[in-house]
């Protein structure tokens, strides 16, 4: 995945937010809260997602995949996809957009609500 699909997807999930900042990384908000972060590279593009419990325990030993530098030290469940074989293409999209939805059910049903991510 490119920088540019990155963010192409990102931009196309549901009332999302960018912002660039962290040494210029681009970083992914919903409801002004972060669900993915692309940037913070070495060598090759790297994109890092919050992961639910499981998720993080099966993806933090794969190859090309780490708990996230400064998130996951923090007890936070953060996967930093820096290195190839990574994840393929398909799959980190299917993680980020988990991702988002994770952060999103955590936001207050309101706030939710106003985002158009809760009916009613």
């Amino acid at each position: 995945m490119t920088d540019d699909d990155f963010n192409a997807f990102c931009a196309a999930l549901p009332a999302t937010t960018t912002v660039n900042q962290w040494g210029g990384a681009d970083v992914w908000k919903v409801g002004g809260k972060v669900f993915a972060i692309g940037g913070w590279r070495e060598r090759e593009p790297s994109f890092t997602f919050k992961a639910g419990e499981m998720a993080f325990e099966m993806l933090r030993d794969q190859p090309g995949l780490r708990p996230a530098p400064y998130l996951a030290s923090r007890g936070l469940k953060w996967i930093q996809h820096y290195a190839s074989p990574g994840l393929s293409d398909a799959d980190l999209r299917h993680y980020i957009a988990r991702s988002h939805g994770l952060v999103a059910r955590g936001l207050p049903k309101t706030r939710q609500r106003a985002l158009g991510l809760l009916a009613g």
